[in-house]
């Protein structure tokens, strides 16, 4: 793209596109990088030097799409003088070269309806831009590189995809961000970040305003602080999950509690956690273990760590029956089980408005973290409890005004994994909640 006048970082970033071994390349990380005017230079080029190719152009709605990235896809064929070499159709939502060259638009929406992405089936294309591709899913993501194919070898490529993005705690910074700061990142990816301030083209009036935003936006839109989000659903803030780990003044209490979420599925770990008052002392996770040694390994934990049976708590939904029987009549007969969907405890002798047992306690948990109750002494798992509680989402709220918890499949989609670390201290505030209310309804 030498003929076109690029940014530095954009320049990066074509080298990447132009190499034999990259497939994968994120660019952006912050507002006013030219992500959007780079993908579509990029689709412009492409299109103009492989005649008859075909190519991708995505964005998580197909609306949206339309008023933003194919604008800026007008302006800047307009700018280069090339209006009068390609049409677009409306109905087709195809853009078709002089050339025989074509650009689709797609829509790249998670839909209930077709959640393998079959619509895109069909599709051959010679390789795709992704506007905002941190607001689609992961397979989404993956499914459109393997529709990567079209004339290939006729052209002598390799597959190429580009995704543009402002920073957020989802797959792109999973698989993009967080590998390339560690210098851990896949060899067929790349991950090019541009700040506004890599924009010599940008009034100074726009980077007042974007330093005027609000902390967490500042944080992510000026400075390309991946580490911040403003998701408004987000239920605990970054600044309060790191101060979990630096609390040392939490006073112990030598009342010692074990909370335990369960792993009745295959992908999910078994994770204790041994607490003094509200110090999280110690951290178990445990990979894979037979069933029926559940209790046990409970047990044994809660000798060697002096738990009295009625503070300890586990996940009881999902475990097969004669787990639980073997709970009830051995080992932790006396225990509490936890029932996610079970009734919200009553406070003052009133129901608290939650939609069930689990959003209460993750209510609280979200309190005392932001009030600096909870110290995390062992720091084994750090970023994957900063992680999962970073994803924990509250829903708007219904017509009933019940307070909800997003779905976990929901979650466990962004996360690739189930929140365990999370679940394991949600189910402390079971005995918070507890104190002084003896009328809990399963």
């Amino acid at each position: 793209m030498s003929e076109f006048k690029l940014l530095i970082k954009q320049e990066h970033a074509t080298y990447y596109l132009k190499d034999e071994t990259t497939t994968e390349v994120l660019y952006g990380g912050a507002a006013g990088g030219g992500k959007t005017s780079y993908g579509c230079l990029w689709l412009i080029e492409q299109s103009q030097k492989y005649p008859e190719s075909r190519w991708l152009m995505g964005r998580s709605k197909l609306k949206t799409l339309k008023e933003t990235t194919l604008n800026t896809f007008f302006d800047e064929a307009k700018k280069l003088g090339l209006t009068d070499q390609f049409t677009f159709n409306s109905q087709s939502n195809i853009i078709y070269w002089n050339n025989g060259s074509q650009i689709i638009l797609k829509d790249l929406f998670l839909y209930p309806s077709d959640p393998e992405f079959d619509s895109l089936g069909s599709l051959e294309i010679t390789g795709a831009f992704i506007d905002e591709c941190n607001q689609i899913t992961y397979k989404a993501w993956q499914i459109v590189k393997s529709r990567i194919r079209y004339k290939l070898k006729d052209f002598g490529l390799i597959p190429k995809q580009l995704g543009t993005c402002n920073p957020a705690k989802n797959w792109t910074y999973r698989e993009f961000y967080k590998p390339n700061k560690e210098g851990t990142i896949k060899e067929y990816r790349k991950f090019v970040q541009a700040l506004p301030t890599d924009n010599p083209f940008l009034p100074q009036s726009y980077l007042d305003s974007l330093l005027e935003l609000d902390n967490s936006s500042k944080q992510r839109l000026y400075y390309g602080n991946w580490d911040y989000d403003d998701n408004p659903y987000a239920l605990f803030d970054y600044s309060d999950i790191l101060n979990i780990f630096t609390n040392e003044f939490v006073e112990p209490t030598n009342q010692m509690y074990l909370t335990a979420d369960i792993a009745y599925e295959g992908s999910d770990l078994f994770v204790i956690g041994i607490w003094d008052g509200l110090i999280l002392r110690k951290i178990v996770a445990i990979d894979k273990i037979d069933e029926t040694m559940v209790s046990k390994k409970i047990h044994d934990l809660r000798i060697e760590n002096s738990v009295p049976l009625s503070n300890v708590v586990y996940d009881a939904d999902g475990l097969k029956r004669f787990v639980r029987h073997s709970a009830e009549s051995g080992y932790l007969y006396g225990a509490n089980e936890f029932h996610n969907n079970g009734r919200p405890i009553k406070i003052e002798g009133k129901l608290e408005n939650f939609f069930n047992l689990k959003a209460q306690c993750y209510y609280e948990l979200a309190e005392q973290v932001k009030n600096n109750k909870i110290y995390i002494q062992d720091k084994k798992y750090r970023e994957q409890i900063i992680e999962e509680l970073e994803q924990i989402c509250k829903l708007p709220l219904t017509d009933d005004g019940k307070i909800r918890l997003e779905k976990k499949d929901d979650l466990k989609e962004r996360l690739r994994r189930s929140p365990d670390f999370a679940d394991m201290m949600m189910m402390r505030m079971f005995f918070e909640l507890k104190q002084d209310n003896y009328d809990i309804i399963w």
